[in-house]
């Protein structure tokens, strides 16, 4: 693969990050709206709920079928022409359909079945209400997933990055003038919500499934014969899906664990208070920004590049490709990490506290962004990596990592809670795991590919650093600038001059340095790189 190609699908970051971040703006507005919403008990049901289907698209749309479908879709692509490509699409989408219908029959009647023996109290019954209305935006979210997954591959990345707008879209117009008309309840309000997700997510699936008839990809779904690239697919994804899993159902856990130990009239001993998972979810939505705008674009756009260099058996293209885009994250992840870091509680009071959302409950959540930041460099660098092992098809080493480092996690989370840390334990244990697994993974892929250049990376790094240094003494400076400013009685517009002096001043710091010191990195964000 020539330098010219290369760049064609690095400059396809610049509007996959484009998209993604009108996506993850609109996103924050909806968050905004509706994370302040309704007590604190309700809306830890609710986002605890709302995050079980999106625990599945982390699996399928950013984990393990996405990551075994795209390199043996291009290889399809690459050596025998679009017709079986086609066939290879349409008989994955059918298998896949089956599958998720019976996941999604199977976790109702699990609700059920729970609520039948085990019983409970009336929150847990709206728990379990709220988590089955939205159990078919399972289905729609994985299967847009996989149509993303197959544009992706032949170069189209627009509709992909765009469709996050339409779920926040959705859910904005129902929390602002849809929930509000039909009902005046709290809990009534919330089951409306939980409706506009499911609506949302037919709308995002009927998008992608028009796009890719109308760019030639699609056919009718079937389940039978299944292809010999099926059975490929298949037999990379299993030992993919376990890794994935247990990293994501650790990091769901997280919250059900927080849920659990939440102190109720009958617990008042244990450790957490309510409206902590609002506060996790709060954080996580704002850690998650950066590495979803720049990280997930960059993994996005790099995955095929990749796998058509594995498919080629160029490892010297694959190894280069890799370190150009450890690099970019490093450059954009390390700055992001110190920035969230620093303005945490100016960005929430901002964002969150009206109504239900309080100034205590400001302060613990950005102790908890906080120590999730932290690891920010590694959040970046994971997702690089693990499609780095995936194109070569060794998911193997991936997988005895996170089986390690899934233990480690939840003996940091349970222990902490219980010290001064509390909710934020979550967050710093999610940090250190994260650290360590992105260590390891470096150490196993250059042992799998060789050398992957890490002159470059510390000569990168060193420069990253000083850029980072100066980029925190102009964040500071700003906000201390903005605070003499007499705007005592406007605290809304003094919350929005401070945040954006902060981050204005933070970038331009960072950039002009970077500039200054020739960093590589900053050309692949400004400009197309000459061929």
């Amino acid at each position: 693969m020539t330098a010219k190609e290369q760049d064609k699908f690095f400059s396809a970051a610049r509007m996959v990050a484009f998209l993604t971040l009108a996506s993850r703006i609109l996103g924050l507005i909806r968050d905004m709206i509706m994370v302040p919403l309704g007590s604190p008990v309700m809306a830890d049901r609710f986002w605890t709920a709302f995050g079980i289907p999106n625990l599945f698209r982390r699996l399928f749309g950013e984990g393990a079928l996405s990551s075994a479908f795209v390199p043996v879709y291009t290889e399809v692509c690459e050596a025998k022409g679009m017709n079986r490509a086609r066939l290879v699409l349409a008989n994955v989408a059918g298998i896949l359909a089956i599958i998720l219908c019976c996941i999604i029959l199977l976790v109702s009647l699990g609700l059920w079945a729970w609520w039948e023996i085990c019983g409970g109290d009336y929150y847990r019954l709206v728990l379990l209400q709220f988590t089955g209305i939205m159990l078919p935006f399972m289905f729609t979210i994985c299967m847009l997933a996989l149509g993303s997954a197959a544009l992706n591959c032949r170069g189209h990345f627009a509709y992909p990055a765009f469709a996050p707008l339409i779920l926040n879209v959705g859910m904005i117009i129902t929390a602002k003038c849809i929930a509000p008309a039909i009902c005046k309840t709290d809990i009534g309000q919330f089951y409306v919500y939980c409706v506009s997700v499911v609506v949302s997510g037919v709308v995002q699936l009927v998008g992608v499934v028009w796009l890719l008839k109308k760019s030639g990809l699609a056919a009718l779904a079937n389940f039978r014969p299944i292809l010999p690239e099926t059975k490929e697919i298949g037999r990379l994804m299993l030992p993919m899906l376990v890794p994935i899993s247990i990293l994501q159902f650790s990091a769901f856990a997280d919250w059900l664990i927080a849920l659990k130990f939440t102190a109720t009239p009958d617990s008042p001993n244990l450790p957490l208070t309510d409206g902590t998972v609002r506060c996790l979810y709060a954080a996580n939505r704002l850690y998650q920004m950066p590495m979803g705008v720049l990280a997930i674009s960059i993994a996005t756009v790099v995955f095929p590049l990749f796998s058509r260099y594995a498919s080629r058996n160029d490892r010297l293209g694959l190894k280069d490709a890799t370190n150009r885009a450890l690099r970019l994250s490093l450059f954009l992840g390390i700055p992001s990490g110190l920035a969230l870091i620093i303005m945490a509680r100016p960005i929430i009071e901002l964002l969150f506290q009206r109504k239900n959302f309080l100034e205590s409950d400001t302060i613990r959540t950005a102790h908890m962004l906080q120590a999730y930041s932290v690891g920010m460099w590694a959040y970046f660098c994971n997702h690089i990596l693990l499609r780095a092992f995936y194109a070569i098809k060794q998911p193997r080493k991936p997988l005895q990592i996170a089986c390690g480092l899934v233990c480690l996690n939840l003996a940091l989370v349970i222990c902490g809670i219980f010290t001064p840390l509390k909710g934020s334990a979550i967050g710093l244990a999610t940090a250190i795991t994260s650290s360590a697994n992105t260590v390891l993974l470096i150490w196993f892929l250059r042992k799998q590919v060789g050398l992957i250049g890490f002159r470059k990376i510390l000569k990168s790094l060193a420069k990253i650093t000083v850029a980072s240094s100066v980029m925190v003494l102009g964040i500071l400076a700003a906000m201390y600038g903005t605070e003499q400013i007499p705007l005592q009685h406007h605290v809304t517009l003094s919350g929005i001059i401070k945040v954006v002096a902060g981050v204005a001043g933070g970038m331009a710091c960072y950039f002009i340095t970077a500039f200054a010191l020739k960093s590589p990195e900053l050309p692949e964000i400004i400009k197309r790189r000459a061929a």
